[in-house]
């Protein structure tokens, strides 16, 4: 029988639970924050276009949010490369999933983060 406390899987490595474990509650900080002021302090609860952009004026606010896009797609990777260790794939498999995990990781990290750049941009003008 287990205790409670979590522990990696096997062909997980300490270094990729670590990670998982704490970009968690890192995720549910960043987004405890993000409903407050999108959504709690904005009239009628939601920002408008133009408040976005404004809001991205605020220097931390890309920061905050290009951190939250990073760390929710690796957290979300991690968590699906786990659950694909529940299948037991081979050595072979399990190295085309991390290499498929990484290209879908950077695409997706890539796109995020010029949206901000986009929007903070646009702020900027």
């Amino acid at each position: 029988m287990q205790s409670g406390s979590s522990h990696p899987k096997s062909r997980e490595g300490a270094g990729l639970w670590l990670v998982k474990m704490v970009t968690g509650p890192l995720i549910i900080i960043i987004l405890l924050i993000h409903f407050v002021v999108n959504h709690l302090i904005a009239p009628g609860g939601l920002l408008t276009y133009a408040e976005v952009i404004a809001y991205y004026r605020i220097p931390i606010i890309p920061i905050m949010e290009a951190v939250f896009v990073v760390i929710a797609v690796v957290h979300s990777l991690l968590g699906l490369r786990s659950i694909l260790l529940d299948l037991k794939p081979s050595v072979a498999w399990l190295k085309t999933i991390d290499v498929l995990m990484v290209l879908l990781g950077a695409v997706s990290i890539t796109y995020g983060i010029r949206l901000i750049v986009v929007l903070t941009a646009r702020g900027l003008l």
